[in-house]
């Protein structure tokens, strides 16, 4: 089986920190494996941003299969429904 040696990453956008300041929105897009013909690198996904991609890409150590399985979950208001006269 291939392991992941790298994740490739970049900014798909910006936010505001709860202090204020602005931070950029990083996104996977895919990763470089080690096969048994030498390093491949795979694409997942290609980030859409406003102004369109420039093509640069971060090269990072992989995070721990935890924390790449948790996606990040927004709340829809809808979470508690139990007061609901139906």
């Amino acid at each position: 089986m291939a392991k992941i040696i790298k994740e490739i990453s970049c900014v798909v956008g910006e936010y505001q920190a709860a202090n204020g300041q602005q931070k950029n929105r990083y996104q996977r897009i895919g990763s470089i494996i080690n096969t048994k013909n030498g390093a491949m690198l795979k694409i997942d996904v290609i980030p859409l941003r406003e102004g369109g991609w420039d093509g640069w890409a971060y090269i990072n150590d992989p995070r721990a299969q935890e924390s790449r399985e948790q996606p990040i979950r927004k709340s829809s208001g809808f979470e508690d429904m139990s007061d609901i006269p139906f």
